[in-house]
C-alpha cells in the first residue's frame, strides 16, 4: 500500500513537472512544446524520489546564540532539470540570491516549490539558471521533506537547444551527456560549481 501511494505521487508530480517545462518552453517560444518534457517522459528517464527526514536540533537554540546559522543540508545546485519540493509547515528551506544573501521559503504543506536544476541552465544557454539552495536545522520540530528531481536519459546530450538560440548566438557550455555530467556532479563538493567546469570561458555570460 505505501509503495502503491509513493509511485501514485511521484506519477502525479512528474506530470506537474511536465507541465511546468511545457509552460517554459512556450514563455521561451521553442519549438515543439514538449521538447523538455519529453525528456521526463521516456521510460528511460533517470529521474528519482527523495524523502528528507530533518529531526529537531534540540541544542540548537543555546549554540546559535552567536548569530551562527547551523545547516541540516548544505548549498547547492541540483543537477537534473528540475526538481520539485513539498514539505511539512517547518521552515528551513533557504535559496541564495545572485547577491549571494539568503532568503527563507514559507513553508507550506499545501504548495510546491520548483527549482531549476543545471541541466535547464545548460538547455536554454543560461536563460533560466540553477538555483542554490540549502536546508538549515530547526530546534523545535522535525522538517520533512519530498524531493522529485526530473533527470534525462543516462545518454542524453545536454546542450542548448537549437531552437532557443538566436542568429548568431553561441553556446556558453561544451557539449556533455547527462551521464557524464552526473558522474561529475556526484565526485565534486557539494557547494562546489559543478558547471564551472562545463562552460566556455571566452564567451560572455548572458543572463535573464
Amino acid at each position: 500500500m505505501y509503495r502503491s501511494a509513493i509511485n501514485e505521487y511521484v506519477t502525479a508530480v512528474r506530470n506537474l513537472a511536465c507541465v511546468v517545462l511545457e509552460k517554459i518552453a512556450d514563455g521561451l517560444t521553442i519549438e515543439p512544446k514538449n521538447v523538455l518534457s519529453k525528456l521526463l517522459r521516456d521510460e528511460k528517464s533517470d529521474s528519482c524520489f527523495r524523502l528528507n527526514h530533518y529531526p529537531p536540533c534540540t541544542e540548537l537554540e543555546a549554540l546559535s546564540s552567536g548569530g551562527r546559522n547551523f545547516i541540516g543540508f548544505g548549498e547547492h545546485t541540483d543537477p537534473q532539470i528540475v526538481s520539485i519540493i513539498r514539505s511539512n509547515n517547518t521552515t528551513g528551506l533557504q535559496i541564495s540570491l545572485r547577491d549571494g544573501a539568503w532568503i527563507s521559503v514559507p513553508p507550506d504543506q499545501y504548495s510546491f516549490f520548483i527549482i531549476v536544476g543545471d541541466s535547464l541552465q545548460v538547455m536554454t544557454n543560461g536563460r533560466f539558471r540553477s538555483v542554490k539552495h540549502r536546508v538549515l536545522a530547526n530546534n523545535i520540530k522535525s522538517r520533512l521533506s519530498m524531493i522529485y528531481f526530473g533527470g534525462p536519459p543516462l545518454s542524453e546530450n545536454i546542450a542548448p537547444l537549437s531552437s532557443l538560440m538566436d542568429e548568431g548566438e553561441e553556446s556558453l557550455y561544451k557539449e556533455f551527456t547527462w551521464h557524464e555530467y552526473k558522474k561529475s556532479a556526484y565526485r565534486t563538493r557539494l557547494g562546489a560549481d559543478r558547471l564551472g567546469l562545463f562552460e566556455k570561458k571566452n564567451i560572455p555570460y548572458g543572463q535573464i
